[in-house]
């Protein structure tokens, strides 16, 4: 926009040359400011509650619109994207974590998935009220979205005030009462019902095992030393496979390509010879597209399942990028004559978007939350969102000067790692459908020893002997 560009200077290639470098920062801090978010979010959602690290994380959040609205100069509105980037990380953690948490086993994928839809409706939806703003004479073309922002934030702080604790979270804190109670209300089943006791009793038992092996493991630290070995424990004999994996998705889930096409859409189709107003409309276009692809794999998570998913996705993506860096590579300077050979390279950057968002948009955000064992869940969850996020940030600085000084090289640098992801699932990644979080222990295989099972089997029969059921709910003998 004009009226953004007059006030920033610093990002307007037409008056500076280290334009792009500005942009790619300003672009790149809020993924800097989420890798803040994402990494203490772990901390928080253990400490205080998934619940309360939401209405924290919209705290930050707000005050990071705040200073963006008001922005009177670049540096200002560089710290106001920062430390709204700190909400947007905290968020990116804990509510994937909470809902695996509070799903049954069933469903939990599709509400995963819901999450990401409504994360890409909330693109497409932001990216029209912008191109709508543009058209505003004033610098409030640009305010008005950053001010705008506040309000589903605000929203989501008052409807996450009304939620229930995670009945896992209740366990760990060994409020078992109020875990049952949480879990009846999700389940929407009488306290006394059998099913919900039965899930309880799998919960406190997974947490009790988790305990076990973590007290044999440090059996003289204290609670600092303690916190510090849980984060080394995520690399350690039983869990680095998960890690790896959750790690990974996030790692390809950046470098195939997305948010590089989401940010810098209207310089990525000037390659392609698109003119100015065609391009906005494109870039709109093209989030609609993933969309459209987000939508089906509410269906297909749960019966198709993540690794599939995942291995058609990393094939499809690469093709669509191979193609347009071949016509990006031999129509640059001639697109006035050769017009149809641009709407191709179009053409297939759209059914990328679909691709991704059937399924590297959804998938990598799902299995984090599913297959870290219940102590170290909330801190491998931070640090796969941390992963997507460092990823993000450095995809934000790159993009603008390959664009620029290669054209053609981006999209050969997506493809390339689009390929990459193919190899790393097919060799890392194991299928999580279907499975109870109780049960990704077998999955990965790295608890499966003779003498961890019989000592998992005597934990739950300890606790089903040691705990009553009376008319009021559960309780302790």
């Amino acid at each position: 926009m004009d009226q953004f560009l007059d006030r920033f200077p610093r990002v307007d290639e037409s008056k500076s040359g280290s334009a792009s470098f500005y942009k790619g920062l300003m672009t790149a801090m809020i993924e800097l400011g989420a890798i803040i978010g994402a990494a203490t979010a772990g901390y928080t959602s253990d400490k205080f509650s998934r619940k309360y690290a939401l209405i924290i994380g919209v705290g930050w959040f707000v005050v990071g619109s705040a200073l963006q609205t008001g922005a009177i100069g670049y540096g200002m509105l560089v710290v106001g994207r920062l430390i709204g980037g700190v909400g947007i990380g905290t968020l990116s953690m804990v509510a994937p974590l909470y809902m695996s948490e509070i799903s049954p086993p069933n469903i939990r994928g599709a509400l995963l998935v819901l999450e990401e839809w409504n994360i890409v409706f909330g693109i497409v939806v932001a990216y029209w009220i912008t191109y709508g703003t543009r058209y505003i004479h004033s610098e409030w073309a640009w305010r008005f979205p950053f001010l705008l922002q506040i309000l589903p934030g605000l929203l989501l702080a008052l409807g996450a005030s009304t939620l229930p604790f995670s009945p896992r979270w209740l366990a760990q804190k060994g409020r078992t009462p109020a875990a049952l109670a949480a879990l009846a209300r999700l389940r929407r089943l009488p306290p006394t019902h059998p099913l919900v006791h039965a899930e309880l009793l799998a919960i406190r038992a997974d947490i009790a095992f988790q305990r076990d092996t973590l007290a044999a493991r440090h059996p003289t630290l204290g609670s600092a030393a303690t916190e510090l070995a849980l984060w080394g424990d995520l690399f350690a004999s039983g869990c680095y496979k998960r890690t790896l994996v959750g790690t990974g998705l996030m790692f390809f889930q950046q470098f195939v390509g997305i948010n590089g096409l989401i940010y810098y859409s209207s310089s990525l189709f000037a390659t392609l010879g698109l003119d100015y107003n065609m391009r906005l409309t494109m870039g709109g276009i093209m989030n609609i597209c993933q969309l459209l692809g987000v939508t089906p794999s509410f269906l297909l998570l749960d019966r198709v399942g993540r690794r599939p998913l995942l291995l058609w996705g990393s094939a499809g993506m690469a093709v669509c990028h191979i193609v347009v860096a071949v016509l990006v590579g031999r129509y640059t300077g001639r697109w006035e004559s050769n017009q149809d050979k641009g709407w191709v390279g179009v053409a297939f950057i759209l059914v990328y978007m679909v691709v991704f968002g059937l399924t590297w948009g959804p998938v990598p955000w799902a299995m984090p939350a599913e297959i870290f064992p219940s102590s170290l869940r909330a801190k491998g969850v931070a640090l796969s969102v941390v992963s997507n996020w460092f990823n993000n940030f450095i995809i934000g600085l790159v993009t603008p000067p390959l664009v620029q000084n290669t054209g053609k090289g981006a999209f050969i640098f997506f493809a390339v790692f689009s390929a990459l992801s193919w190899a790393f699932v097919y060799f890392f990644v194991p299928e999580t459908r279907r499975k109870t979080l109780e049960e990704m222990d077998a999955v990965f295989g790295d608890r499966t020893g003779a003498a961890e099972s019989a000592r998992r089997a005597a934990i739950t029969q300890r606790i089903k002997e040691d705990t009553r059921v009376d008319e009021v709910g559960w309780g302790e003998k």
